[in-house]
């Protein structure tokens, strides 16, 4: 018997340590602290609010994502990317996505092949619109429906823990002009392939 009161929930509710988490993370991807800079408790707590027990678990938290590092003597810093990092979370993502594609396309389905095209739109009206948090939002949720799509959860699991490094790459790929057209671009080849069948 299926109870309604404990129907799966769709959006789980926040906790402020999630807000709290998701806003610095916001804040490092578009660049408002910069790649060395200290993190620094006080003004962090009076800027956002909270308690140095929410900033410090944050910083913990941002640090297992990569994007903050803790330096002896000097504490925590926002994380520097090198372009060897970056060749290597690139190689990743390509291996895991180029797997999903495939199968996503052997799955596919009319509602799932509209939901790619809606999700490929948002980034295309973003990009066109030039903003950096909405083309983000929209490149993560057209991803997000073809890890879905495939079946390949624990492969997403990986990609979200690399999202925050991957963003801070896209934030600057996709917003640079010349990037803005080959991104969506590659990504419209990619939502054509799958929904056709021949990705991969």
């Amino acid at each position: 018997m299926n109870s309604p009161v404990m129907s799966k929930i769709e959006q789980p509710p926040q906790t402020l340590r999630d807000i709290v988490q998701e806003r610095m993370r916001e804040a490092i991807i578009a660049g408002q602290f910069a790649p060395g800079e200290r993190l620094v408790e006080r003004p962090l707590c009076d800027q956002l609010g909270v308690s140095r027990t929410v900033v410090r678990e944050t910083i913990r938290y941002l640090e297992a994502e990569g994007l903050v590092e803790i330096l002896p003597g000097k504490g925590p810093i926002v994380a520097r990317l090198s372009w060897d990092d970056a060749r290597q979370i690139y190689d990743i993502r390509q291996m895991l996505e180029t797997a999903a594609a495939a199968e996503c396309a052997r799955n596919m389905t009319p509602e799932l092949a509209a939901a790619l095209n809606a999700a490929l739109e948002d980034l295309q009206t973003a990009v066109a619109d030039g903003l950096p948090g909405p083309m983000l939002a929209a490149a993560t949720e057209f991803y997000r429906l073809i890890f879905g799509g495939a079946g390949h959860n624990v492969a997403w699991e990986i990609t979200q823990r690399l999202n925050g490094r991957i963003s801070r790459l896209r934030a600057v790929t996709l917003s640079t002009e010349n990037r803005q057209k080959p991104g969506p671009a590659h990504m419209n080849d990619i939502c054509k392939a799958i929904v056709s069948g021949n990705a991969g």
